[in-house]
């Protein structure tokens, strides 16, 4: 049975469509990334699931009861919010129960539960604290702590790590997922991070437009994705897509490329400097990042992006050849941005 289900869900602004028939399901247990640009409709897609807000078409179920048309109250489901959402009169420790208290939860409860995500997310030392006093990723443990003691099997995650610095997003996505498994809960969890979700999703919904693009694990998507967008949007950086006409020109062999294939798409990490043959290309600019150098390129009169081991210093304007191995091609259709095969 799946833990959350939607059957195309539409959700309408008068004439203008904030999501199209989206469908997608996930398994208990699992933490399922919707992602995509602002304005997709992923927070859409989590507030329809939470109660937020109401479908004009379709069907939701959350652990197989239809909960369409359903208050959020009764459906059973925390939720963090990017706001993280803190009462700045209240201390921690009222912060994170006072939805027991709402519910009227008897004290005795009230106070297992608290002890159990206290103990979980380390907040013992600040539960006399208010949040003015507390550190950004703090108030994220506070939040997280109130979903914590709700005890639902589902939680939803309204993007909630984009009010931290690079360095704290990066621990508190490495916590969330640690937190999701010991707990066993099922999370669906919103980013327009592609980087969060390739590195904490069981599975990726991909949305464009009100739609959804691609679904699959994360590998799926890096690997073979299903659209000349979804190329471009997973990967960093993303995924260079040439035409073939340009690399036919360069004297590329494009002798395997499938029928209607307009365009190719190769990684900037599959790209490798060839001593001979490959294409030639013209160095527009390069970064040195440490482990790698990112070569910016005029290959076959495109721009590219090479990423190679090491350090690179190529001069501006410099000519190179650059190839890459067969296993690492993409075709697309031009028209539709298909992948082809």
């Amino acid at each position: 049975m799946p833990a959350i289900a939607l059957r195309d869900v539409s959700r309408l602004w008068g004439s203008v469509a904030a999501l199209d028939r989206v469908s997608f399901s996930t398994e208990e247990g699992k933490l399922v990334v919707l992602l995509g640009p602002s304005g997709c409709g992923k927070s859409t897609t989590l507030r329809l699931i939470a109660g937020l807000d109401v479908a004009s078409a379709g069907r939701i179920w959350v652990l197989g009861r239809d909960v369409t048309d359903l208050p959020p109250s009764a459906r059973n489901i925390a939720m963090v919010f990017q706001s993280y959402a803190l009462f700045p009169h209240l201390t921690v420790r009222e912060n994170i129960v006072f939805g027991l208290r709402v519910r009227k939860v008897a004290e005795a409860e009230r106070e297992r539960r608290l002890a159990r995500a206290v103990e979980i997310l380390g907040l013992g030392a600040l539960l006399e604290r208010k949040p003015s006093q507390l550190s950004g990723g703090q108030q994220q443990r506070v939040a997280l702590g109130r979903a914590i003691v709700a005890e639902t099997p589902v939680c939803l995650m309204d993007e909630p790590l984009s009010n931290l610095d690079a360095q704290l997003r990066g621990e508190m996505r490495r916590e969330i997922r640690a937190l999701q498994r010991k707990l066993g809960i099922t999370m669906v969890y919103v980013t327009h991070d592609q980087v969060e979700a390739m590195t904490m999703a069981d599975q990726v919904v991909l949305m464009k437009d009100g739609r959804i693009e691609q679904d699959g694990a994360p590998a799926e998507l890096y690997e073979r994705p299903a659209t000349v967008f979804a190329a471009r949007f997973i990967g960093t950086p993303p995924m260079n897509v040439l035409p073939l006409a340009a690399l036919g020109a360069a004297g590329a062999d494009l002798s395997t490329a499938p029928s209607g294939a307009g365009s190719l798409g190769i990684r900037p990490e599959h790209l490798r400097l060839a001593e001979a043959g490959g294409i030639a290309a013209r160095v527009e600019g390069s970064e040195y990042l440490g482990a790698d150098t990112l070569l910016q390129l005029d290959l076959a009169g495109a721009p590219a992006l090479a990423r190679l081991p090491g350090r690179h210093e190529p001069a501006r304007g410099a000519a190179l050849r650059v190839t890459w191995d067969d296993a690492h091609r993409h075709w697309f259709d031009t028209a539709s941005g298909q992948r082809l095969t």
